[in-house]
């Protein structure tokens, strides 16, 4: 298959002249972050500020949390009954801010065992009701799954995957798919790839980027296996973390576009490519993103830590991409 390098040539996209900050009342909306759980909360919380005062300022009432992995650096004493929880992620992204649902993917550090499974851990969690018997918005039916959204009148059919691939550094601290179940979740993507639906927009997310112009690169593994079939079955965007940093890449001829948001509160990471080499937008920056739906477009919007938009685009349900300019 040819290398994302050689398909990532400069080419143009439009630029239209749109106020980024401008919305749709009647669209769905959804906020992520990816990167978030680490050690020291400082970043995380200041992330998290921000977004609450985004949240307020543009009086937006969000139907989804996506947590793109990496849901837990460090060790989580007690497992599902970490005290972390509570602080790191009940107390840090609220209710009164973020009423419904928190769909999860695992990340490659909610993978070690130290000692025990956060995988497990995450997976219990998700399972269990909170006080008063009011289930727990962290959302993770299993390391692979589906799900659509909004709930009623869906637009985007989603596809949460497990991208901790078998590698040869496995071990006893840091683990991954085995090579059966790798295959039994690439059959399982397929075979929901196929399925009819009826939204207009498919997305897939994960933790690890297929393509990123981080220090981590391209994942040759997600690029032999997936790849193919987004421009199979023409998904629409492709969500990931696991670079510390803010990324829209764009390749020529290619059906998806790629959105990672790992800013929301991990070390941040140089870039290794060049964003003007492989585009449009890369940035070193703690901040979360925002996706706007409507029955024919997708708005995406990267916000820095102070909540200032530093990059924003719109995706028709035909798959034109458009920059929104900055003013």
């Amino acid at each position: 298959m040819e290398s994302a390098r050689g398909l990532a040539a400069p080419f143009s996209l439009d630029t239209v002249a749109a106020d980024p900050t401008a919305t749709d009342p009647a669209a769905a909306e959804l906020v992520m972050i990816g990167d978030w759980g680490y050690e020291d909360a400082e970043a995380q919380a200041q992330v998290a500020a921000a977004m609450a005062a985004y949240t307020k300022a543009q009086a937006v009432s969000w139907q989804a949390l996506l947590l793109l992995g990496d849901n837990w650096y460090g060790p989580l004493p007690g497992g599902a009954q970490s005290p972390r929880w509570a602080t790191q992620f009940e107390a840090t992204y609220p209710p009164s801010v973020f009423d419904g649902p928190a769909y999860a993917v695992l990340g490659n550090h909610d993978y070690q065992k130290m000692p025990m499974s956060k995988v497990e851990a995450e997976l219990e969690y998700a399972r269990a009701a909170r006080p008063g018997g009011k289930p727990t918005r962290f959302t993770l039916p299993s390391r692979w799954y589906r799900f659509e959204f909004p709930a009623k009148n869906p637009l985007i059919t989603f596809l949460a995957l497990d991208s901790n691939m078998p590698n040869s550094k496995s071990s006893d601290v840091d683990f991954t798919l085995t090579e059966p179940e790798r295959a039994e979740q690439l059959a399982w993507l397929e075979a929901e790839l196929k399925r009819p639906r009826t939204t207009p927009f498919l997305v897939v997310m994960a933790h690890h980027p297929v393509y990123s112009d981080g220090p981590h690169g391209d994942h040759p593994i997600l690029v032999r296996d997936w790849d193919p079939l987004f421009r199979k079955y023409d998904v629409s965007l492709y969500l990931a973390g696991h670079d510390h940093d803010l990324q829209h890449l764009e390749f020529v001829g290619h059906p998806t576009s790629f959105f990672m948001s790992g800013g929301g509160g991990a070390d941040l990471y140089n870039l290794k490519i060049d964003p003007a080499k492989r585009g449009p937008y890369a940035q070193k920056v703690y901040g979360f993103s925002r996706v706007s739906a409507t029955p024919t477009q997708l708005t995406l919007r990267h916000l820095d830590a102070k909540g200032q938009i530093v990059h924003a685009f719109t995706k028709s349900a035909q798959g034109k991409v458009s920059i929104l300019s900055q003013g």
